[in-house]
């Protein structure tokens, strides 16, 4: 399909710059079919079935934006994927003044070494010392807000708990499974009361996701890969809930990637430990999945593009012009949708 199909204009005062306070408050759009309804985060207890499994993504993110220097040059990195021990890949902001081999000083006692550049334009950094990265980038890194808030206001304290989800617990993410931001201890009570389980597994979520599509076909885009993990027992679990009629939604176009990258042919979840660089689009079959909690994306995105493959792009299109009419907030602080196909 061409690209520009899945393009649409969005006034830039509905880019969320802060998350919705507090987070459950925030306004969920639901999508059934055809039908769209103005509904509240709050409510989803009321808006699931007794059975039903929430499958949420527990990545941690970490403060992957690294300012340094290399002689003169200043040096932007924002690490995207682990490559080792005391390696990652990272995108850099002024890369023409990098050379393999340069080392690059990042501050507080955090230094790299640059080597090649990958097929995506990043390039590998190798950290030198012996302490953890992570302890590295607690004392050098910033946040990785996405690019249409960090273009428009800086990262600030608040930012470290905001960017957060409550499942947060696997450190290596530099970009937040946002659509569970929304959920609170209090939400999750209720929807546990209300006979609603959930699971979680893990995809660090990398930069690449903010990447634009270049090419005028989907065909022709190549889709950048990430890691993921779901444990056994999850995996058996989630099959049983599916047999005995529930439903699973995914909370979030990471937790379903990796649930349709796991599953067989028949729709059966298998544990899974790996990269996956799947890309769905309008055509795809859906195996593992029944719905789907997501907030709204960029328009040409390969995220709009998977949630106009599960409900149609007409429908996504149109529940698009509804949320930008009534005022929803868009993107990774914004308001979300619930997502149910047929």
């Amino acid at each position: 399909m061409r690209v520009d199909a899945f393009d649409f204009a969005l006034p830039p005062e509905r880019i969320a710059l802060r998350p919705a306070s507090p987070r459950d408050s925030a306004r969920l759009l639901v999508a059934k079919g055809g039908h769209l309804e103005d509904r509240c985060v709050a409510e989803l207890p009321q808006l699931l079935r007794l059975g039903d499994t929430l499958v949420f993504n527990d990545t941690r993110v970490i403060p992957a934006q690294l300012e340094g220097r290399r002689g003169d040059a200043r040096i932007g990195a924002t690490l995207h994927k682990r490559e080792g021990p005391r390696a990652w890949r990272a995108f850099i902001r002024n890369a023409r003044r990098v050379r393999e081999g340069d080392r690059i000083d990042f501050g507080e006692g955090v230094t790299a070494v640059a080597g090649g550049r990958d097929e995506e334009g990043s390039v590998l950094l190798r950290f030198e010392g012996e302490e953890p990265v992570e302890l590295l980038l607690e004392r050098a890194g910033r946040m990785p807000l996405p690019p249409y808030i960090a273009g428009r206001r800086a990262a600030d304290e608040r930012d470290a708990e905001d960017y957060q989800t409550m499942f947060a617990r696997e450190e290596g993410a530099v970009a937040a499974p946002t659509a569970a931001l929304h959920f609170t201890p209090r939400l999750m009570a209720a929807l546990a009361e209300a006979g609603i389980r959930h699971e979680t597994l893990t995809l660090h979520v990398g930069a690449g996701t903010f990447l634009p599509v270049k090419a005028e076909e989907t065909a022709d885009h190549r889709m950048h890969s990430e890691w993921g993990r779901i444990e056994p027992a999850v995996a058996v679990r989630l099959n049983a809930a599916r047999a005995a009629g529930g439903r699973l939604v995914a909370v979030g176009t990471t937790s379903l990637r990796l649930l349709e990258s796991a599953a067989d042919e028949g729709g059966r979840v298998r544990p899974f430990e790996g990269d996956t660089a799947i890309f769905i689009t309008p055509g795809y079959r859906f195996r593992a999945i029944d719905g789907l909690i997501t907030n709204f994306h960029l328009p040409r995105s390969t995220l709009f593009m998977l949630v106009s493959a599960l409900m149609g792009l007409e429908t996504m299109q149109a529940a698009y012009a509804h949320a930008i009419e009534k005022g929803y907030r868009f993107y990774s602080y914004g308001d979300a949708s619930l997502l149910l196909p047929g």
